[in-house]
């Protein structure tokens, strides 16, 4: 057996390893399981047990001895790939990579188009985490504990008691920038938000929003629809009309739907408004003064109002798509064709 084990070794010391074909011989022949030190080792049952012991350890040592072989140059090996020295032929037949440029997807067009908006009419940004407390995505904002949007089958909950959620709506960014700062406040707060609703058409679970909050002395629902006013003939044209309809929002009082005179039939009427001539685009109103008082803003002293739309909404209706989920299946061929708005 001691002589086998040394004419392995010196077969093994002598072996030439210059190729993967080469270190692939060399891998059947003495590290694989069918290789000749597995056959000492299936021999190893018929030595005599005074010598098992050495012979044993003798064996140990020349299998380490091959692997230690096999790893060096197998790494060896790939270096030199790595670097160049062993390189595949060159296939001249195989089709160039273009060289294209990327777009700019719509939804991210669309943002920045509302944004430069309302920046000339001094609305900063502000932004909040998506992850949110029950305290600034729903006590704060005047949720009362029964409100749908507090049950699973309408939000993402991470964590429940303490209720830990995926934010439903920006309004939240609201709260805490009413936490940390005093009046005079105006604000835009664009993001993602989450609903654990089905995925169609007009719905997904996924969407973002951008809301827009002003707190000042003397605020009126006035300065609320001139602020809209405003961003509807700068986002859409200057014939596009507006109309506000009376609704609820529990942290707003009052409240109104902000609808727009359709952009694909232009008021006529078509299966896009429902023959209506008008496609709501958001909601808006004014601060309720719980909403207020909750965030440490004397509701005697400031009055404000907020407005929240879909930027997706927003989107399809500028660029007249008519499958939300367009948005979110990464299709080259469909965002590659739009351009920036002026």
């Amino acid at each position: 057996m001691r002589e086998k084990i040394q004419a392995i070794q010196q077969q093994i010391e002598s072996f030439t390893i210059e190729n993967p074909a080469q270190l692939e011989q060399f891998r059947i022949a003495y590290v694989g399981r069918k290789g000749v030190i597995a056959d000492l080792f299936e021999g190893l049952k018929a030595v005599p047990a005074e010598d098992k012991r050495a012979i044993g350890a003798e064996l140990n040592n020349l299998k380490n001895f091959a692997q230690n072989k096999f790893n060096d140059y197998s790494a060896s090996l790939e270096n030199q790939q790595l670097n160049g020295k062993v390189q595949a032929p060159l296939d001249l037949t195989l089709p160039t990579v273009p060289d294209e440029l990327g777009a700019i997807h719509p939804l991210t067009i669309v943002r920045n188009r509302i944004v430069e908006i309302f920046e000339r009419i001094g609305f900063n940004l502000s932004e909040g985490p998506e992850i949110e407390d029950d305290w600034h995505n729903f006590t704060a904002l005047n949720f009362p504990l029964n409100h749908p949007a507090r049950d699973m089958q309408d939000t993402f909950f991470v964590e429940k008691n303490p209720d830990i959620a995926l934010r439903t709506h920006t309004s939240s960014v609201q709260v805490r920038l009413m936490e940390r700062q005093k009046p005079p406040i105006r604000s835009l707060m664009p993001g993602r938000v989450y609903r654990n609703e089905a995925i169609s058409a007009r719905a997904h679970c996924i969407f973002h929003q951008v809301e827009g909050l002003y707190i000042d002395t003397n605020v009126g629902f006035t300065d609320l629809k001139q602020t809209l006013y405003h961003f509807v003939k700068e986002m859409f044209t200057k014939d596009t009309r507006i109309r506000f309809r009376p609704s609820f929002f529990p942290f707003t009082e009052p409240s109104a739907e902000i609808d727009i005179s359709c952009q694909l039939c232009k008021g006529k009427g078509c299966n896009i408004c429902k023959y209506s001539g008008w496609v709501e685009i958001g909601g808006s109103g004014m601060v309720d003064p719980n909403v207020l008082e909750n965030c440490g803003i004397d509701s005697q002293t400031y009055t404000g109002f907020a407005f929240g739309m879909g930027i997706e909404r927003i989107t399809m209706l500028a660029y007249q798509i008519k499958d939300l989920r367009l948005f979110t299946e990464n299709d080259i061929r469909f965002l590659k064709q739009f351009n920036p708005l002026s």
